[in-house]
């Protein structure tokens, strides 16, 4: 069985399609989500996902690519994080590659993220890109380690996942790790640790080969596990267990 760690089927190209969707997940031997919170407008649509859906969980958080809406306090995201289905503080981080100027409110809400995190025990999903420099320096100065959680959808190089798991964090690959091209990303699959992996599709981007440039869903995480057993020169079913076992002893609010 394989976990997708990280997907956004609250997001229109995937909602209209879910009974599909579920089906395409049991046929392929994914048999849990986590639904990734990006905004808090839009977080009761990813709750009622996890609600409504026994094998699929929900974050709780607002993606840093998100300038001038609501910007969430550490008392606005316990609230909201205190529920069984909630399992998660994220999607947070940092991004200097789509915004530029000043983005000193990005730290500010990356450091009320980890804050939650740390007071209700619940781990976060960071995203980082072109910011990892200040994204460990953060998560030091905030003492992310307290917690832990996962980088998600992992683009840097070995060096920056191998300082972010000795802060206590996972390091999850996304289709992108099946791309031709993603020579450091191969790399980093290759040289982590099997016990500090976690795949997921980001669905509904970054769809892997062979369904590059199409619309991800998470059934199509097996080719990322594929992808990593290959490299790795292991069995597709060891990364499966593996990534499986990860995700639960990770977020420990979950439930297998």
């Amino acid at each position: 069985m394989l976990v997708d760690s990280h997907c956004h089927l609250n997001f229109p190209e995937l909602a209209a399609n879910l009974p599909a969707i579920k089906q395409s997940m049991q046929d392929n031997g994914v048999g849990y989500a986590l639904c990734i919170s990006v905004t808090l407008p839009d977080f009761p649509q990813v709750l009622a996902l996890a609600e409504t859906n026994d094998h699929f969980y929900a974050s709780v958080g607002v993606h840093p690519d998100y300038e001038n809406i609501e910007e969430p306090s550490v008392a606005t995201l316990l609230a909201l994080a205190n529920h069984p289905k909630v399992i998660a503080i994220g999607e947070t981080g940092l991004d200097y590659f789509r915004l530029t100027g000043d983005l000193e409110w990005q730290r500010t809400r990356f450091r009320n993220h980890i804050r939650a995190a740390i007071q209700c025990g619940k781990p976060l999903i960071i995203h980082t890109r072109n910011a990892a420099e200040d994204t460990l320096r953060i998560m030091t100065e905030e003492n992310a380690q307290q917690v832990g959680g996962v980088m998600h959808c992992f683009t840097e190089n070995l060096d920056v996942a191998l300082q972010a798991i000795a802060l206590g964090f996972h390091i999850s690959f996304s289709g992108i790790v099946t791309f031709k091209n993603a020579s450091t990303i191969k790399e980093v699959a290759q040289s982590v640790p099997l016990d500090r992996v976690l795949v997921e599709t980001d669905s509904p981007y970054l769809a892997p080969v062979p369904y590059r440039g199409k619309i991800n869903q998470p059934s199509y995480v097996k080719y990322v596990a594929e992808e990593i057993a290959k490299l790795r020169g292991i069995s597709f079913e060891e990364v499966s267990a593996a990534t499986t076992e990860n995700f639960f002893r990770l977020f420990k609010y979950a439930t297998p």
